[in-house]
């Protein structure tokens, strides 16, 4: 009679895979509500500009160092598991996928800390904003809750989109310039007003380029192509 299989030999996955697992699910769901903080700070920040509302200044400040310290831990923890457990194809893309995006959620919420800075400097009365600024201030928050969703639902399409849009809120940076350099053409006694505006348009602008990245390592996770720097098509 032949000798009976071990029992512990036909299980599907070796006990450390299911620890890995484990792990990756943990820092994963950490870095998506370290992303929902900062784009509650982010969205606040915008909100605040335009009434120049300083009272979201102690809060957006509290989550943008909290959101700081876990960025360390996130990092310290992604390091443990490629040491420890040794994660190799779908695995350690995840897991780079979250070290970059791990610094990148971290770096909107500093961009939504030097916008609450910005504010605080800003003399009253209220100035003229730019309708380029107002459309920045109205895509950013709709491109944050869409760069969630498609982290959230690993959705490439959705991640493709916000691509696109980021392309849409470099063309607006770079109206907000054209914009200011007229307003104070108009009245030079407001440049300094304008120039902490346009400072405003460059963070929005960075915080843009941010979800684009994001986006496109959704895009990597899904795919396992990167697709920063595309070729330029020829003319």
């Amino acid at each position: 009679m032949p000798n009976e299989p071990d029992p512990q030999s036909l299980s599907p996955l070796p006990s450390t895979d299911i620890s890995l697992d484990d792990d990756l699910a943990m820092v994963r769901r950490r870095m998506i509500r370290e992303a929902a903080q900062a784009i509650e700070i982010i969205k606040s920040a915008i909100d605040s500009l335009w009434e120049l509302d300083e009272s979201t200044a102690s809060m957006i400040s509290k989550i943008e160092k909290e959101i700081d310290k876990e960025e360390v831990k996130i990092e310290q923890e992604c390091y443990r598991i490629l040491a420890l457990k040794n994660p190799f194809a779908a695995d350690f893309r995840l897991l780079t996928f979250i070290l970059r995006v791990n610094t990148d959620i971290e770096r909107v919420a500093d961009h939504a800390s030097s916008i609450r800075k910005i504010i605080a400097r800003i003399e009253h009365p209220i100035p003229q904003w730019p309708e380029s600024l107002r459309e920045m201030g109205q895509r950013i928050p709709v491109m944050c809750e869409q760069i969630l969703r498609a982290v959230v639902n690993t959705d490439e399409e959705l991640a493709r989109s916000v691509v696109k849009q980021d392309h849409a809120i470099d063309q607006l940076d770079k109206q907000a310039f054209d914009e200011i350099k007229d307003l104070i053409k108009q009245d030079a006694s407001l440049a300094s007003n304008y120039l902490l505006i346009y400072r405003v348009a460059r963070e929005l602008e960075r915080v843009g380029d941010l979800l684009g990245n994001i986006a496109e390592g959704v895009i990597y996770l899904v795919t396992g192509n990167i697709v920063r720097h595309p070729p330029k098509k020829k003319k």
